[in-house]
């Protein structure tokens, strides 16, 4: 299989993507086309069908696997396929890992790693309820290990909710053992519980969008209530504690205009904010820096994320 990312100008394509988007829109002319966005585990691509109606175009709909022939061109600088044949093919023509973007770290590995700090935790109450979890739940583990952090931006990719989770939970442990005045216990349980409400916020791979309650409540509370849900079962759960653990939740976005209900108000939910932060930027800078044209310029230009102008550091 040839993969997205090693396609170049010039080439002619025969291969089997994913549909993940499709739209009819109209030519200045007045002509329909279809506009598609065909994508692959390495990436997506923008594909157009200047004449869906004539011979060799297949019906088919977003979120289909298609067998596309096709020539690859440049548009403004990007990449685009101009699609002469589909043809939508049948389950079992295609390997589905082929065309879901994975984490590049062991699944299984790191979930072995995040139970690890589950075993470690000390109070009694935490430790249940994460156990409930991620441990004794195996339907949520299993939903866990597969979903992503994000429709795009940073971790959104098979995995991407775990990698991400994890990664906050070692920087929390980090921090927990330089600053003293962090209940550790609170602290890593907020870091595991913190993005659990995108499990309902966005649906799952191959769609990866966002859910009527993602769009109506979004994850912060989604997770909220999911945790208070099982903190009703543990019977003797202390109530400010399940506060404080909410909290933790409801503040880990850190700001108002980045769509946390409150500001941190204890140590821990300003330690799990600062920890959220730093691993979504950092993934966010290396998903920007390996999206750029090999060959390039050092300096990427203006990234929105960012707000500055970004480049690859020397070597």
């Amino acid at each position: 299989m040839k993969y997205i990312e090693t396609l170049r100008e010039g080439e002619r394509v025969g291969e089997i993507f994913l549909c993940k988007h499709k739209q009819t829109a109209m030519t200045k002319s007045g002509k329909p086309y279809e506009s598609l966005i065909l994508q692959d585990k390495t990436g997506t691509l923008d594909a157009k069908i200047w004449d869906p109606n004539s011979q060799g175009i297949d019906d088919f709909e977003a979120l289909d696997y298609i067998d596309v022939m096709g020539d690859v061109t440049s548009f403004q600088g990007a990449l685009q396929l101009n699609v002469k044949r589909v043809r939508k093919v049948k389950e079992g023509d295609y390997d589905p890992s082929d065309y879901l973007p994975v984490s590049e770290k062991d699944i299984p590995a790191m979930y072995r790693e995040l139970t690890g700090f589950v075993e470690s935790m000390e109070n009694p109450y935490l430790r249940q309820l994460a156990e409930n979890f991620f441990v004794k739940d195996q339907e949520f583990a299993k939903r866990f290990q597969f979903h992503s952090a994000a429709k795009n931006v940073h971790h959104g990719f098979v995995g991407g909710l775990l990698e991400h989770t994890l990664s906050v939970v070692k920087l929390c442990d980090y921090f927990a053992g330089a600053y003293t005045i962090l209940n550790r216990d609170l602290l890593l349980a907020a870091a595991m519980f913190h993005d659990i409400g995108k499990l309902e916020e966005l649906s799952t791979f191959p769609a990866n969008d966002y859910t009527d309650d993602g769009q109506l409540l979004g994850h912060i509370m989604i997770g909220v209530e999911m945790v208070g849900q099982r903190i009703s079962l543990i019977p003797g759960f202390p109530a400010k504690l399940a506060t404080e653990l909410k909290h933790c939740i409801l503040a880990h976005h850190g700001e108002l205009e980045f769509g946390s209900p409150k500001k941190p108000a204890l140590a821990e939910a300003l330690a799990l904010s600062f920890a959220d932060n730093a691993d979504a930027k950092m993934q966010t800078m290396k998903e920007a820096l390996a999206a750029a044209p090999l060959g390039g310029t050092e300096w990427l230009g203006y990234n929105r994320l960012f707000e500055s102008n970004i480049r690859k550091t020397s070597i």
